[in-house]
């Protein structure tokens, strides 16, 4: 009789990069995700799926939403959970790099998670000064992130449905500067198109309690601009679209937000 691998901490990482990126109803050994990372990790497509489920069952937000995963977890899992989730701003990078060089040169490059297709290289950003200095370990967290947030939303803009990934933005609630302990957290995350990135940046929409979008004044002063009111009027009210299974926004990150709102 065949005896199993244990799995080591080094692949533990990595499977726990995979679990935030993908949605609990996507725990599947058919996802070609999984089926792309169980190859290269030597293991088969049902001990991933099946790992990520084990890790489910450590979850808070899971256990919050009535979701118990499957039982099995070892205590390395536990370890392993409570060290990533302890000191993300070190784990996640690290976690990232173990990920991407599974498949690319982690030096110059990450990866892309897309559910449904596969693992890929990422798209690479315009080069210049400021892409050359930044540093490698917020390139890999910043790419952790926006994998995260998108497939949460299903790699749809929340408010539009605008379903063209390339034209969406993983739209920090806190901003990266100033929130060190939430940059990575998918809570602090909303799939935004371009256009809806840039308005919630500089604070001229936020979103309510409801998940509902606010207009603010400036905007309002502009509406009869035929562009504006295709782009925001016409959506004002309406609440962010999610899976059903994907992790809400925090209710307090957008409070947060709209004390600039308010005062923009």
């Amino acid at each position: 009789m065949a005896t199993r691998t244990r799995w080591t901490r080094d692949e533990l990482l990595i499977v726990l990069n995979l679990y935030h990126k993908l949605r609990f109803g996507q725990f599947d050994q058919r996802q070609p995700v999984i089926i792309a990372l169980a190859g290269r990790l030597g293991r088969t497509p049902s001990a991933v799926a099946m790992k990520l489920s084990n890790l489910a069952s450590l979850d808070p937000a899971l256990r919050l939403r009535g979701i118990r995963g499957l039982e099995g977890a070892s205590n390395l899992d536990r370890e392993v959970w409570e060290e990533f989730h302890a000191d993300p701003a070190e784990l996640v990078p690290l976690s990232q790099q173990n990920f991407d060089a599974l498949f690319v040169d982690p030096e110059t490059e990450t990866t892309e998670v897309i559910p449904g297709t596969g693992i890929r290289p990422a798209a690479k950003p315009p080069t210049g000064d400021t892409e050359a200095i930044r540093p490698t370990k917020q390139r890999r967290g910043q790419g952790y992130f926006r994998d995260a947030v998108l497939n949460n939303y299903d790699n749809r803009c929340a408010l539009t449905g605008l379903p063209v990934r390339e034209l969406l933005i993983a739209s920090h609630i806190l901003p990266w500067a100033g929130h060190e302990t939430e940059r990575l957290n998918v809570r602090n995350g909303i799939a935004l198109n371009r256009l809806h990135d840039a308005a919630f940046d500089q604070a001229l929409i936020a979103f309510d309690d409801n998940l509902r979008l606010l207009l603010s004044k400036r905007l309002r002063d502009a509406l009869p601009h035929k562009a504006l009111k295709a782009s925001f009027a016409e959506y004002e009210g309406l609440a962010l679209d999610l899976p059903d299974d994907a992790i809400p926004p925090d209710a307090g990150f957008l409070a947060k937000h709209r004390k600039r709102f308010i005062a923009a």
